[in-house]
């Protein structure tokens, strides 16, 4: 015996599945900041006169590099929680 799936019950099923595959967004970022922290390390150690031009410049790309992982979470958060698709049933 099938069980019968509802149009709601499959968008919400297609939205959980989305919002995992949004949050995948957050690798890269993390991947990307600690490459960028680690070479900052090496920076500061080969010339730590000039450690807060590295820190700076270092922090600032982190938080540019952060904000694809936060759109990916957005994304996610309005899937599981603010379905905008339910609204088109």
């Amino acid at each position: 015996m099938m069980s019968q799936i509802t149009n709601e019950g499959l968008i919400l099923a297609c939205s959980a599945i989305g919002a995992g595959i949004a949050m995948i967004a957050g690798v890269g970022p993390g991947i990307g900041q600690g490459i960028a922290a680690g070479h900052g390390a090496a920076a500061v150690g080969r010339n730590p006169g000039a450690k807060g031009n590295i820190m700076s410049t270092m922090l600032l790309g982190q938080a540019v590099a952060e904000t694809t992982g936060l759109y990916g979470f957005a994304v996610a958060i309005i899937l599981l929680f603010a379905n905008p698709l339910l609204g088109k049933l």
